[in-house]
């Protein structure tokens, strides 16, 4: 490495630095428009999607920052995902603010505002137009898009894989400026540092290679001083020479891309997530419109949703053959003009070159696409539509009044849009209620919503919305599940059995489902349906799954024991199993479990079993 970085000399900066207290007031700026977007989050709660299972149902994360916990997030992968620094980020959000949703929020925010200042940092840097990057810096910090990233705890590798991002490309550029090893080290370590909070930065070595062509003009100094005197055969030889130079250059950051998608892929068939689950001619239709989608959204950002559902089968022929040819046309406009007005080409195969790996051809999850992907991969079309108006705009009259007057109002009205989009993510019914407005075929918000509305005793409205998401997706399990629970409370076991069954074939793993079926084997009112024995031996196979941990899951496994014991008439086991769940629920805080389990113990003192059957779907 050290002998490659004393072939390439190094290249100065061509742009004087701006004062700095420019530099300052804009930093300020940025970070005002942020905190007045999505300040508000901090007074937000977390919602019933992924922020459980990574952070405030997660035992692995829950007890802070310990040695423990950190060797679990290097040597494990957990919700699909190998990012342990973002676990180790949420690890400590426990540390300092406990479970309390807030303090989480307030670590999104910060994260993303730092990401904020440090593009509009890198960016000035690099091409030493200020205002310009301070545009960009302010339409990535509250476009409407961001809200997804910004206001989901669950979210945090967005933000923090972006401050990493943003950090290699400063250290990028202090490396073309300075060549050295020690600065190249130091592009590497941020860039696996990244890797290890959101693996989607795989393809950072390419935006690399695109800011050496703009703004770096690493092809076009070489070529002038190494090609000067040569012309013809000779030349492009030479050139061709550099671009292999510059592609060499980045092997070792390609090795670590390699190495994390690797990993990503093991931890996905480890998680059972399956990317053939839809044919690849469906795949490759959804992302080729989805590229289209993403540019409106930029352009109309309205209408945006947590999920948007897979359209599978039902993109038209002639919605596939629009995209296909919007974005050949782009691409013939963009290398057409891209020797005169080099950014386009940066600008263009940014936006390209980083969604590919969350496009949707290697298919992770039911959705069509999502917002958070947009978070880095935009700012490449930020960045063109800012210097192509710059240009188109060199010969007009009051030119710069004109376009700080555009320019506050693309700022006012994108914050004002941000402003409302997050105000949809105020709690987990807003945000599924809203999906469903803008949104049609959603078996996952309607399952969720349900979900949601069972946790708040709305059973009766619960119960619609679980039986649409079936109708949308017959194997969608949490849907049965979500539906089983609004049964048992109605009283209806034998319906309730059956899709708690259903579950069981889609997932067998499924927690919920084991755990409510089992319940029913130790307590159902009906004596046909009860089985004590068996309902024991399921039991101990939940606490062998939930292990020793003290959250939600492994101390309501152990409530269902002790409820087994008390059907086959071991009261003196059962008082001995449910006080110890009764500890767990205490340490944690848990006031639903712990009422219960106090309840239970009262029973079992009197010898009497558990017959509630709503009992254990309340503390879900």
């Amino acid at each position: 490495m050290t002998t490659r970085s004393r072939k390439v000399k190094k290249i100065p900066s061509p742009h004087s630095p701006a004062p700095r207290a420019t530099i300052l007031g804009v930093s300020v700026f940025l970070t005002s428009i942020t905190w007045l977007v999505f300040g508000e989050t901090l007074h937000h709660p977390s919602i019933n999607f992924d922020d459980q299972g990574y952070v405030f149902q997660n035992p692995r994360v829950t007890p802070g920052l310990t040695l423990t916990g950190i060797l679990w997030a290097f040597r494990h992968s957990h919700m699909e995902n190998w990012h342990p620094l973002t676990w180790i980020s949420h690890m400590l959000d426990c540390q300092l603010f406990g479970l309390n949703p807030g303090g989480h929020h307030f670590t999104n925010v910060l994260l993303h505002t730092v990401a904020v200042i440090l593009l509009f940092l890198v960016f000035h840097k690099m091409t030493g137009a200020v205002w310009r990057s301070a545009f960009v810096a302010a339409v990535f910090a509250i476009h409407p898009l961001r809200v997804e990233s910004v206001a989901w705890v669950a979210e945090r590798k967005d933000v923090l894989s972006g401050v990493f991002f943003m950090l290699t490309l400063g250290a990028y550029v202090r490396y073309v400026r300075e060549p050295s090893g020690i600065h190249y080290l130091v592009v590497a370590l941020f860039f696996a540092l990244g890797l290890m909070a959101k693996p989607m930065l795989v393809t950072l070595p390419l935006v690399l290679l695109l800011l050496d062509y703009w703004p770096l003009d690493r092809f076009s100094y070489i070529s002038s001083t190494k090609s000067k005197f040569k012309t013809g055969t000779a030349h492009w030889r030479s050139q061709k020479s550099i671009v292999t130079r510059l592609i060499l250059e980045k092997v070792p950051l390609l090795v670590l891309s390699a190495a994390s998608s690797v990993i990503t892929l093991f931890a996905q068939r480890q998680a059972g997530v399956s990317t053939e689950s839809l044919p690849l001619s469906w795949r490759i239709n959804n992302a080729l419109v989805s590229y289209v989608a993403y540019i409106w959204q930029m352009i109309c950002p309205i209408r945006l949703a947590l999920v948007y559902p897979h359209p599978e089968y039902r993109l038209s022929f002639w919605e596939v053959a629009a995209a296909v040819a919007f974005l050949a046309g782009v691409t013939t406009v963009v290398l057409t003009f891209g020797k005169t007005h080099r950014y386009l080409i940066t600008g263009w195969f940014w936006y390209v070159g980083m969604l590919v790996p969350v496009i949707g051809v290697m298919q992770v999850g039911p959705q069509a696409r999502a917002d958070r992907y947009t978070y880095l991969p935009q700012i490449g079309l930020y960045l063109i539509a800012t210097w192509t108006i710059a240009d188109l705009s060199v010969a007009w009259r009051y030119r710069r009044q004109i376009l700080v007057v555009a320019a506050a109002i693309v700022i006012a009205a994108l914050t004002c849009l941000a402003w409302i989009q997050d105000t949809y993510w105020r709690d987990s019914e807003t945000l599924w209620t809203h999906t469903l407005a803008v949104t049609s075929h959603n078996d996952v918000a309607h399952a969720n919503l349900a979900a949601v509305l069972l946790g708040r005793d709305r059973i009766d409205e619960a119960i619609p919305h679980s039986e649409e998401a079936l109708k949308i997706h017959p194997r969608y399990f949490p849907a049965h599940d979500t539906l089983a629970a609004g049964l048992l409370r109605r009283g209806r076991m034998y319906e309730a059995v059956v899709h708690l069954k259903e579950s069981l074939k889609i997932n067998p793993d499924g927690i919920y489902a084991q755990g409510n079926l089992v319940w029913v084997l130790a307590t159902s009112p009906d004596a046909s349906l009860r089985d004590g024995a068996k309902a024991i031996g399921l039991a101990k196979k939940l606490i062998e799954r939930t292990g020793h941990a003290n959250d939600a899951n492994a101390i309501t496994a152990r409530r269902i024991l002790a409820a087994g014991y008390a059907e086959t008439s071991r009261f003196s086991e059962a008082i001995e199993t449910a006080q110890q769940a009764l500890q767990l629920a205490i340490a944690q805080g848990n006031v639903a479990l712990t009422k219960d389990l106090q309840s239970d113990i009262a029973n079992y003192r009197r010898s009497l079993p558990v017959r509630d059957p709503e009992a254990a779907n309340k503390t879900r």
